[in-house]
């Protein structure tokens, strides 16, 4: 099951990458950034069983990666990060509010709502504070480095 929605999530943040336009050489890495962001997700859920914390460390993987391609790849890690977590984004549980909504059943649409909202802040405090760490070790390393020189 494990392996069967990693390819799925590695479709899911290639198929974004085509709609965008962004560079073809860049499909297979940005697909590999979903798939990554899944791949901790499913193991995080499986240990924590809350579904904040996994989307949080899934986007946490998904960005760590996206800073690293960028580098190396010589491109905003944006490119690989957007598309990465197309399939973390909760739009089941959107889904799941709006029709709560529509069928006037408010108690679960505001659990659900509440739901929806932690796992996008969830998403975004991921790709901040890995973007935080990997910019403040990157500086480190250069004034090391300048430092040595």
């Amino acid at each position: 099951m494990i392996i069967k929605m990693t390819i799925l999530s590695f479709l899911g943040s290639v198929f974004p990458v085509i709609l965008f336009n962004i560079d073809r050489k860049k499909i297979i890495w940005c697909g590999l950034a979903g798939a990554i962001g899944w791949i901790v997700y499913s193991l995080s859920l499986s240990l924590t069983n809350s579904e904040i914390i996994s989307s949080f460390l899934g986007a946490f993987a998904v960005n760590i990666y996206s800073e690293f391609m960028a580098r190396i790849i010589k491109t905003p890690a944006s490119m690989f990060y957007v598309p990465g977590i197309f399939p973390l984004v909760p739009g089941i549980t959107a889904y799941s509010t709006v029709i709560s909504v529509v069928q006037t059943d408010f108690t679960i649409a505001l659990n659900k709502g509440i739901l929806t909202l932690a796992i996008g802040g969830a998403i975004a405090f991921g790709i901040m504070l890995s973007s935080t760490i990997v910019r403040l070790i990157s500086n480190i390393m250069i004034k090391t480095y300048l430092k040595n020189n």
